[in-house]
């Protein structure tokens, strides 16, 4: 059975469509595409490990939230959401995992351990779907949704609107005075559509050039 567009993964070959469709839609886009080249298409493995990583990321920087996430890999070295449960407070808090983290994490592993949450039937749901079934759980909104399809899931027109990088390279790329709000930056990618997660790694591969963003790490 073939899937409808949305529902299907990017690849080298429909990075590289979209990338022309974007440039031919957006002389911002490509200017971005001349100068630096094509982004990487930046993929993560889909499951339990990529969107407990992402929940770290949430509100800190990539950095600290992936030095957090190596120590937890090197204390539970099968990373499984029963393994993650046998860990109690105390040993979590050693990590580096915030209260609220803890809660979080615990929280997404329960759901799939006791088959609340079935990660694997999420490939084949629509994006609404999706975002209902995971926004269910505590600690669990629509950027840590957002970046899970963008980069998980690997779906063409997921646009993390919620993402500080995206909000100050669109705001650089544009000669903007104040940065985009995320109902402006979702205004303003519309006629991106069905590429706006192509467009989302060429706003990415632009913010990393910029020698002078240091105010976050941006999420790839």
């Amino acid at each position: 059975m073939t899937q409808t567009p949305e529902l299907e993964a990017l690849t080298e070959e429909s990075l590289t469509r979209g990338l022309m469709v974007l440039a031919n839609l957006d002389s911002d886009l490509a200017r971005i595409l001349n100068t630096l080249g094509p982004p990487p298409i930046w993929k993560r493995e889909p499951g339990f490990a990529t969107l407990l990583c992402i929940i770290l990321e949430q509100q800190v920087s990539v950095t600290a939230a992936r030095a957090i996430f190596k120590r937890l890999c090197g204390v539970v070295v099968t990373l499984t959401p029963e393994n993650f449960l046998i860990l109690d407070d105390v040993q979590l808090r050693g990590i580096g995992f915030s209260r609220q983290k803890i809660i979080y994490c615990r929280g997404l592993a329960n759901a799939i351990a006791t088959d609340q949450l079935d990660l694997s039937k999420l490939e084949t749901m629509d994006e609404t779907t999706i975002r209902t079934e995971l926004k269910r759980l505590k600690g669990i909104g629509d950027w840590t949704v957002d970046i899970y399809l963008l980069m998980a899931l690997q779906r063409p027109d997921v646009f993390p609107k919620g993402d500080l990088a995206i909000a100050i390279a669109l705001q650089k790329l544009k000669g903007l005075a104040t940065r985009p709000t995320p109902v402006q930056l979702e205004a303003m990618t519309q006629h991106w559509r069905p590429w706006r997660a192509v467009g989302a790694r060429l706003l990415w591969h632009y913010y990393l050039s910029n020698a002078n963003s240091k105010s976050v790490t941006v999420y790839p």
